[in-house]
């Protein structure tokens, strides 16, 4: 038997899968540490977290998988990785880590990103880096570069948070094209690193990594690695993508037409295609596909709503810690449109699809006489299936149709409340499969180490396990829902007089 196993790298856990590379099937993944990591906010704009932490809890999972299954390390023929995308860390030429790292809802580099638009010029940037610099991690760096100039001069290479873990895992410092693209530091016509975005930043080249092919040995576990872990020292790391090309990937969604979907901390819609797609504002984010390549390129646009399974958390703490199930039931309770009330989840960060306005999340049209925890559950779930379907009219609008669209079984998707609101009021097919993102960069590793031919041979072992599709009555009543939703989105946000809204704290 051939195993491999997948890492999923994210903001709020560490997860591990252990996959039989004959079946395609997971015999067991563990997620660590079971209480959510903290996302630490010095400042109101900004969102960190200690890469060293993440790579404790990569040890801590994969020794509570071991515990938990007995598997022959030596018997792991590759490992893959997948992790939050656009963070930011930094490391000298020990290795070490110099600072937190910025991680992905962090908003501190807005301005420099749109600076970076204007004087570049957008022409420029949408056909070149298909992009807006905006708030990734290019900018995160030129932050660091006039705030911190101490730290930036100690820096030796950049890394995206997979590449630190596959740095702490190999002793190889290396990235990818796809993971080079979320960061903004990819041009697109040129097929090379975006050298004039790096000189208006002034950032040296020579502080990004070597760049590896996302299919491929990217180096294998040291003796230290491997005695840390468990694992059996040489095994080779063979893939890493962002969360969201991953995702894709672990829904064999490859190929131009094809959608995914996710809705964990974030929420996502990404599609692929083969032309160089762009939203003219930069609301929706186009990056290298994992099997993109010159001859065939394959771009991924990105639609992402940061307040999705973050907005759900924070409610369950202010409803009791009950479980998300039983928060899902009490969502049902609450008719469509939850009676009036509208949640706009907007409290994580700046929003790329609403171009970075300044704006946290609001509760809107509450009344204590019609309005209790079921309704406010409800809103939640239907703000951000809203907020996508917003994203996703972009896309149409960018020339992506968005018409059938997979997900796995997991995190929001598994709400029936949530199902419904996304395909009535989104006017999609929904396919929910048998997979995540572990398991996604677990077949990664298989086709990085020669165990499948191509990405589409990976797939055995992956069922769709159910399909929804619209209601003529149902939609009626969503769209109407998403109508005054979106006439409140107009209003409070999007309007030229509009100010920083606040979140409508109360004990529901």
């Amino acid at each position: 038997m051939n195993y491999l196993l997948g890492y999923d790298i994210g903001s709020s856990s560490i997860k591990v899968a252990l996959l039989d590379a004959d079946t395609g099937r997971c015999l067991a993944s563990v997620t660590s540490p079971k209480k959510e990591m903290e996302i630490s906010a010095p400042l109101a704009s900004w969102a960190e977290q200690r890469p060293e932490r993440w790579w404790q809890e990569v040890v801590n999972a994969t020794h509570e998988l071991k515990q938990n299954y007995g598997f022959d390390a030596s018997l792991v023929a590759g490992i893959g990785i997948t992790y939050q995308m656009h963070g930011l860390v930094l490391v000298d030429k020990n290795g070490h880590v110099l600072r937190p790292a910025i991680i992905w809802c962090d908003s501190r580099a807005v301005d420099y990103g749109n600076q970076a638009f204007e004087a570049l010029g957008e022409e420029y940037c949408l056909q070149n880096l298909l992009n807006s610099p905006g708030n990734f991690t290019a900018s995160k760096l030129k932050w660091v570069k006039e705030n911190e100039p101490a730290i930036f001069e100690q820096v030796h290479k950049i890394q995206l948070p997979g590449d630190f873990i596959a740095f702490r895992m190999t002793g190889r410092l290396c990235t990818t094209v796809s993971g080079l693209s979320e960061g903004v530091f990819w041009n697109f016509r040129e097929q090379a690193v975006a050298q004039e975005l790096l000189d208006y930043y002034g950032i040296p080249r020579e502080l990004l990594p070597e760049i590896v092919d996302t299919f491929a040995e990217q180096g294998r576990l040291t003796p230290e690695a491997a005695q840390e872990l468990g694992l059996h020292a040489g095994t080779p790391l063979a893939y890493r993508a962002g969360d969201q090309p991953n995702n894709a990937f672990s829904l064999n969604v490859l190929q131009p037409g094809e959608i995914a979907a996710t809705a964990g901390t974030s929420g996502v819609v990404y599609g692929i295609s083969d032309q160089p797609v762009v939203d003219a504002r930069s609301r929706v984010n186009a990056f290298a596909h994992v099997n993109s390549t010159p001859a065939q390129p394959r771009n991924g646009m990105l639609l992402c709503v940061n307040g999705t399974g973050i907005l759900n958390s924070w409610l369950r703490k202010v409803v009791g810690e009950i479980p998300y199930d039983q928060m899902n039931q009490l969502a049902a309770q609450a008719p469509v449109g939850a009676e009036g009330l509208q949640f706009l989840p907007f409290g994580n960060g700046a929003e790329r699809v609403l171009e970075n306005r300044p704006t946290t999340a609001e509760l809107r049209g509450l009344s204590f006489n019609i309005h209790g925890r079921s309704h406010v559950l409800r809103a939640a779930q239907e703000g951000i299936v809203f907020a996508l379907n917003y994203g996703m009219d972009i896309m149409r609008e960018s020339g992506v149709q968005v018409r059938k669209v997979r997900a796995g079984n997991a995190n929001m998707f598994l709400s029936p409340v949530f199902r419904e609101a996304f395909v009535n009021s989104g006017n999609v097919e929904l396919e929910l499969y048998n997979t995540d993102a572990a398991q996604g960069a677990a077949r990664g590793a298989g086709v990085g180490v020669g165990l499948y031919a191509s990405p589409a041979e990976a797939f055995t072992g992956l069922e769709r396990i159910l399909t929804l599709e619209p209601t003529p009555a149902l939609q009626e009543q969503y769209h109407s829902a998403y109508a005054h939703w979106h006439q409140a989105l107009t209003q409070q946000i999007l309007s030229p007089t509009s100010s920083t809204h606040h979140v409508a704290q109360h004990a529901f």
